[in-house]
């Protein structure tokens, strides 16, 4: 099986329960993001953040791999390029602690406005000027399935 039959498969993967495990993880990265928040904000020390910001990179990278391997359609939307953006944010954050506090908040800013904005804005694709929801049709042109 090459790269793109793992990512884009003729027809989208599902997980059983996939909505119940999300919102379990969606609820524990929350918890991990709010720990954190005694790095980027109020620079405690190591071991008082630490299992918090595991708990949220790890329920983080749990969610990204679930949505992927249903279809990696989610890679072009704006909700996953405002993923990776956060992944640079929070990067950037790690090396250049001067911009921890700014970066940190620009984070929660995107995830507060993904997880809320309309449909035509989180599954919309600036790769292919549309709303994209999945990319499979026989003759391999972007298939819209109109859910807004």
């Amino acid at each position: 099986m090459g790269i793109k039959q793992l990512l884009f498969p003729e027809s989208a993967r599902s997980l059983p329960g996939k909505r119940y495990i999300s919102l379990a993880l969606r609820g524990l990265h929350l918890v991990g993001v709010a720990g954190t928040a005694g790095l980027f904000l109020y620079n405690l020390p190591v071991e008082q953040w630490k299992l918090y910001g595991v708990l949220a990179l790890v329920t983080g990278t749990l969610m990204m791999v679930m949505e992927i391997w249903g279809d990696g359609v989610w890679l072009f939307q704006l909700r996953g390029q405002a993923v990776l953006l956060k992944l640079v944010l929070l990067a950037v954050a790690l090396i250049w602690p001067s911009t921890a506090v700014h970066n940190f908040v620009a984070i929660i800013l995107l995830s507060a406005f993904f997880s809320h904005a309309p449909g035509r804005i989180r599954y919309y694709s600036i790769w292919h000027g549309q709303v994209v929801k999945a990319l499979r049709t026989a003759d391999g042109r972007i298939r819209d399935s109109g859910q807004l």
